[in-house]
């Protein structure tokens, strides 16, 4: 899905001169030209090295994921985002950040999928 969703924001990029995604800003400050088919193979070459290796460094990354508390990374978490929330945009931004976490909350309560509350980009992106 990342390699996809990759190449559908270079093809934007290119055909509408706006970056949908945090590396594709970056290349666009940058001053990167769009040569698109030299961007295009480097995410193709970038899954295919992602495709090799997957399977060998996979199951170690598992097993030292199993490894960790949850909870405790959790925590440790959003102390860290909170903190970056706070050092960005002061309080509002720690307010922004806790409204956000709640909201993020709904769809499970409800049944639903996170990936439903995306939807509130839609609506930046169409105006411009």
């Amino acid at each position: 899905m990342n390699t996809s969703n990759a190449i559908f924001a270079l093809f934007a990029l290119v055909a509408l001169g706006s970056p949908r995604t945090g590396v594709l800003v970056a290349l666009n400050e940058a001053a990167v030209p769009l040569n698109l088919p030299l961007l295009l193979g480097a995410v193709v070459l970038a899954g295919a090295v992602g495709v090799v290796l997957v399977p060998v460094v996979g199951d170690r990354y598992l097993a030292a994921a199993g490894s960790v508390d949850y909870a405790r990374l959790s925590v440790a978490l959003l102390v860290g985002l909170a903190g970056l929330s706070y050092l960005f945009a002061g309080v509002a931004g720690v307010g922004a950040f806790a409204l956000a976490s709640a909201i993020g909350m709904i769809p499970p309560r409800f049944g639903a999928r996170r990936v439903h509350l995306m939807g509130v980009l839609m609506g930046p992106l169409i105006v411009g």
